[in-house]
């Protein structure tokens, strides 16, 4: 596989005011909190509030640094919602993982209206699985919070025009234009392939393969993978039977780059990442 390649030696601080994610010196684990009742993996899990924020607690004692609160399902087919009733499903999660939990709350949402909302009552990050290109008001309300905003590849379809990467690039490109036209930060501003959106399984690997050429873009990476279809295609599994072959794309991913990973399941992949970031980071050096 000559495309891999070791981690870039990134010093990047991601600075959310209380929280600060110093990337380069280790990979953050991002929790993933579903209050959807028909997300691909735990639909239906986590609608109760008590138990989201039970379960948000315990994803931090396994390791998670960051918790993703969502509360649209993205998956493919997925009936989307009003802002008002996504509001309506994250805004007391958020209250209550801000004023209970010890790491930064990050917000999974495309709509300008919901980002306020959950931004005012104290949210981290957001995280826009449409690179701040499905909602116009997006970006302006992510630079007046002064909050980091993850930015996503997707697509309407799976064709593509010539190389998919070089397509994956000039549409985080373009986000990032239409972030920093709007006054966001270059600090503020991360960069995710869309692993499972707007791609077919061969896509999705391909892509994992190369993933390394986004590194010339210049912005921290996340990546998301957990329990995809590209890993039930590759084991044919279940979603929940997904764990190892997800571990497998978190190695991947830090050796061509990532900075972040977005998972379900925290205690697997924080001793996947612990010993994969001894490996690639040098920790075993450092602590």
């Amino acid at each position: 596989m000559e495309n891999i390649q070791l981690t870039l030696d990134r010093n990047v601080l991601i600075d959310m005011g209380k929280y600060q994610l110093e990337l380069g010196k280790k990979t953050y684990i991002m929790g993933i909190l579903n209050i959807t009742p028909d997300s691909f993996s735990d639909g239906g899990n986590y609608v109760d509030l008590d138990k989201a924020i039970q379960h948000a607690k315990e994803m931090v004692e396994e390791g998670a640094d960051i918790i993703d609160v969502g509360g649209e399902s993205t998956r493919p087919g997925a009936v989307e919602v009003s802002a008002e009733e996504e509001i309506s499903r994250v805004l007391p999660v958020v209250k209550r993982l801000v004023a209970e939990v010890k790491v930064p709350v990050s917000v999974d949402t495309y709509k300008a209206e919901v980002a306020e909302k959950v931004l005012e009552a104290g949210a981290h990050m957001i995280n826009d699985v449409w690179g701040l290109q499905r909602d116009p008001e997006m970006a302006s309300v992510m630079a007046k919070f002064k909050k980091p905003v993850v930015m996503m590849h997707n697509q309407h379809g799976t064709e593509y025009e010539g190389d998919i990467m070089e397509s994956i690039a000039d549409f985080l490109s373009k986000s990032i234009k239409i972030a920093l036209e709007a006054g966001i930060k270059n600090h503020n501003i991360i960069l995710d392939p869309g692993i499972g959106f707007g791609k077919t399984s061969e896509q999705n690997m391909v892509v994992m393969a190369r993933l390394g050429e986004l590194n010339k873009l210049g912005y921290p990476i996340l990546l998301g993978t957990s329990r995809k279809s590209m890993i039930g295609k590759i084991l044919d599994l279940p979603p929940k039977e997904r764990v190892e072959g997800t571990l497998a794309t978190t190695v991947m991913g830090i050796i061509q780059g990532s900075d972040i990973v977005r998972v379900h399941d925290i205690k697997e992949n924080y001793r996947t990442i612990k010993v994969t970031d001894a490996i690639v980071r040098g920790q075993w050096i450092h602590g």
